[in-house]
């Protein structure tokens, strides 16, 4: 981590790896690396289906009748926004932004940061 900066705003990312079986790795432009496994992401996923499932007490995944193994099938940048992820389930409304993903980074450096500031 560059600086100290943890999850400090606005940063953007360099770069994007996106491992389908894995997990969605991004270097931040200040030199900070955020690793994201797959199902994390799936389960927290931001758009209003997801949330309005989860506001009722309900799994944003694993759903009914869709695959257990969870897979990325593709996965694009939004502008300069954010990330959109596509699933081995059907689901492709879930916009990640930049913001949310770096607030999100579950490394030990942004951990401590977010119990300091807590």
């Amino acid at each position: 981590m560059a600086d100290g900066a943890a999850w400090s705003a606005p940063a953007s990312p360099s770069t994007i790896d996106v491992d389908r079986a894995e997990a969605v790795t991004i270097t931040w432009d200040d030199g900070h690396v955020s690793r994201f496994g797959l199902e994390g992401l799936r389960i927290s996923c931001p758009c209003a289906e997801c949330r309005g499932l989860r506001e009722m007490g309900e799994e944003a995944w694993p759903r009914p009748g869709k695959p257990t193994v969870l897979q990325a099938t593709s996965a694009g940048q939004v502008g300069n926004w954010g990330l959109n992820l596509h699933w081995n389930d059907g689901h492709t409304t879930g916009i990640y932004t930049w913001e949310i993903l770096r607030a999100w980074c579950p490394c030990e450096a942004c951990a401590a940061m977010k119990d300091a500031d807590a």
